[in-house]
C-alpha cells in the first residue's frame, strides 16, 4: 500500500470534499480521484459517497480513517527517529571504560556535555578491562570503549585520546615517602606491585620498559587484580607501584604520590570501536572527547 493514497484519504475525509482536498494538496481533481479509486480497489471496499454535501465517509471509512492516521503518524515518527539516529541527536550510547578510567575528569565532563547538547540519547556505561570491553564490542554489547592500548584483538579500531602522566605511589610512612620527586631507580629494590599484563599490556610494557632503561628490572611484589587495586594495596604496605597520575585521586590514607624525576613511563588512553569509522552518538562523543583532552593537554 502506498503511504500516498493513504494521505489522500486523509485529506478527504478532513475537507469532505474531492476538489477541496486537491487545491490543498496541490494536485489536480481527476488524478486525486483516480488514486482513490485504485485505494478502494486495493481494499476491497468503498471508502467515500459522494453526495450535495461533497464527499461522505462510509462507514468502512469511517472505521478506517483513524488507522490510516495512525499509520501516518507513526511512519512520520519512523522518519524522525531515523534522522536523529543518522545525525547521532537520537538512540543510545553504550559506553565501556577500562577500570579506574570513570576517574579520570574528564570523562564525567564529556558526558555532561554530551548529555547537554543530546538529552534524547540514552547512555549506559560498563566498567570492565580492555580485553573484556573488546570482546564486548565485537558482540555489540558497548557501542564504544575507552581502554588502555593496544587492543588485542587486531580487528578493533583504536582512536588516540591523550597519554596521562605516571606516579610512583609509596606507602605512607616509608622513608621515601617524605620526598617530593622521586626517581625511578629510587624504587629498584622494592617489592613492586603490578597488575597481570593482559589488563593493560601497553601500559604493563611501558612501565617495565622505563625500569629497565633506568637501569633495573622490578622486583615484583603481588599481582593487582586490577590496575587501580595497586593504590590500595600499596596503601596496606605491600609494595610500592606505578600508576596513572589520576589514580591519586583515589583518597587512601596510607599511600602517597611523586612525581617521577627524569624519563617516565606514560598511560595511553584510547577510544575503540568495531569499525574506523565512528558514526552517530558515537561520533559526536568521540569529538567532545577529543576537545577536552586537547584543551587539558595545553
Amino acid at each position: 500500500m502506498d503511504l500516498r493514497h493513504l494521505r489522500y484519504f486523509i485529506a478527504i475525509a478532513d475537507h469532505g470534499s474531492f476538489t477541496r482536498a486537491a487545491e490543498v494538496l496541490h494536485i489536480e481533481q481527476p488524478p486525486l480521484s483516480q488514486q482513490i479509486k485504485s485505494l478502494e480497489t486495493e481494499l476491497g471496499l468503498k471508502l467515500f459517497e459522494r453526495s450535495r454535501r461533497g464527499a461522505v465517509l462510509t462507514d468502512a471509512g469511517e472505521q478506517l480513517v483513524e488507522q490510516a492516521r495512525t499509520i501516518l503518524t507513526l511512519e512520520h515518527q519512523f522518519r524522525l527517529l531515523a534522522t536523529g539516529l543518522a545525525r547521532g541527536e537520537q538512540g543510545r550510547l553504550r559506553i565501556g571504560m577500562a577500570g579506574a578510567v570513570s576517574l579520570l575528569p574528564l570523562i564525567p565532563q564529556a558526558i555532561r556535555a554530551f548529555r547537554e547538547k543530546w538529552p534524547e540519547i540514552q547512555i549506559t556505561l560498563e566498567e570492565s578491562n580492555t580485553p573484556a570491553l573488546c570482546e564486548a564490542l565485537n558482540e555489540s554489547r558497548v557501542d564504544i570503549a575507552i581502554v588502555r592500548p593496544p587492543a588485542p584483538d587486531p580487528g578493533i579500531s583504536l582512536h588516540p585520546l591523550f597519554d596521562e602522566p605516571t606516579l610512583i605511589a609509596v606507602p605512607k610512612g616509608h622513608p621515601l615517602s617524605q620526598r617530593g620527586t622521586l626517581r625511578l631507580t629510587d624504587v629498584a629494590n622494592e617489592p613492586f606491585l603490578i597488575f597481570d599484563r593482559t589488563l593493560g599490556p601497553g601500559f604493563y610494557d611501558a612501565i617495565i620498559s622505563a625500569c629497565q632503561q633506568a637501569g633495573f628490572t622490578p622486583h615484583f611484589g603481588q599481582s593487582a587484580p586490577q590496575i587501580a587495586a595497586t593504590v590500595p594495596m600499596v596503601a596496606a604496605g605491600l609494595g610500592v607501584s606505578i600508576v596513572p597520575a589520576y589514580l591519586s585521586q583515589i583518597h587512601v590514607d596510607g599511600a602517597t604520590f611523586h612525581r617521577i624525576e627524569g624519563p617516565s613511563p606514560r598511560a595511553s588512553i584510547s577510544l575503540a570501536s568495531r569499525t574506523p569509522e565512528l558514526s552517530g552518538p558515537s561520533a559526536n562523543f568521540h569529538k567532545i572527547l577529543l576537545k577536552l583532552a586537547t584543551s587539558e593537554g595545553k
